[in-house]
């Protein structure tokens, strides 16, 4: 009797074996998928090794010799791309127009997440979708309507130099507001929705309101998700180009992205050092993206299992 128990873990261990290289992918069967992404992300990285590559070398080394040559490495792309686009400067602007639109963004996406998620009431899915349809239209097809009324709204001069929402850092934060917060509110909604309804009853049977269930409760559990969407927030507001190029109109209030202009010349382009203003521009949101990379995976992967 004892030798049948021993012998049936045995037989058995071979199939468990099988299945596990076949989930993994391990096998055969899974060597294609792994082939065809390593070729799919050589492709996605040369351009990026490229760019960075001509970065470090001289304009008319490469003019010379070709871009497939190799040599000519030198420094003063990226002296001269600080220098001439103002970074410094420019850097200081985006700070101006990340920061707030970003803590603006979570905070009125974790409000409307909150009412959709804990409430049930008539107009529940049609408030979600009102603030999701932002990321539904294209910018370039509110452009006209989006200038005229920001040219319209007055602001007082402390606030605007302009007396406007135009050319001005306030007007480019409600924007990116606008068109980030429905995605944001999407998210958190069905996460607040995973909260066990009986943390909520418990929290009022305790005394709590409406407000501190929102604050106690809800903000302090949705720490990962908020960290993911800091992180993809961040970048897209930081690297957000066409807004910032129509609604500002001086130099002095351009963000970092916008100031890329700059390293255009009147009858020629340095591809070179526009690939080093790019690598220049390109830094904040890869620190960021390290320093939260463990926060961004945890919030991407929440309910990814169970058990």
């Amino acid at each position: 009797m004892s030798s049948t128990q021993i012998a049936r873990p045995e037989a058995q261990a071979p199939q468990q074996l099988k299945v596990s290289k076949v989930a993994t992918g391990s096998g055969i069967a899974g060597r294609p998928t792994q082939i065809f992404l390593a070729i799919v992300a050589v492709l996605w990285f040369f351009p990026v090794f490229y760019a960075v590559l001509n970065s470090f070398r001289d304009y008319a080394y490469t003019s010379e010799n070709g871009y497939f040559s190799f040599g000519g490495f030198t420094l003063e792309n990226y002296r001269d791309a600080w220098e001439r686009a103002s970074f410094g400067h420019t850097l200081l602007n985006s700070l101006k127009i990340t920061v707030p639109a970003v803590l603006l963004t979570l905070f009125l996406s974790c409000c409307v997440a909150f009412v959709v998620s804990r409430f049930s009431w008539r107009f529940n899915l049609a408030l979600l979708g009102l603030f999701t349809a932002a990321n539904l239209l294209p910018p370039q097809a509110l452009l006209i309507p989006v200038y005229r009324m920001f040219r319209l709204i007055p602001l007082p001069e402390w606030l605007s130099e302009s007396g406007s929402l135009l050319n001005s850092h306030l007007g480019l934060v409600l924007v990116n507001v606008a068109f980030q917060t429905g995605f944001c509110a999407f998210v958190l909604s069905n996460y607040m929705k995973t909260i066990p309804r009986e943390l909520y009853e418990s929290a009022v049977v305790d005394g709590a309101s409406v407000t501190r269930q929102f604050f106690g409760l809800t903000l302090p559990l949705c720490r990962p998700p908020l960290a993911a969407l800091a992180t993809l927030e961040t970048t897209w507001i930081y690297n957000e180009f066409f807004w910032a190029t129509v609604l500002l109109q001086q130099g002095d209030k351009f963000p970092v992205t916008s100031s890329l202009n700059n390293l255009r010349g009147e009858f020629f382009t340095d591809n070179n050092l526009v690939a080093a203003g790019s690598v220049l521009v390109a830094l904040p949101t890869l620190i960021i993206f390290f320093l939260l990379q463990k926060q961004f995976v945890s919030g991407l992967t929440l309910g990814a299992t169970k058990g």
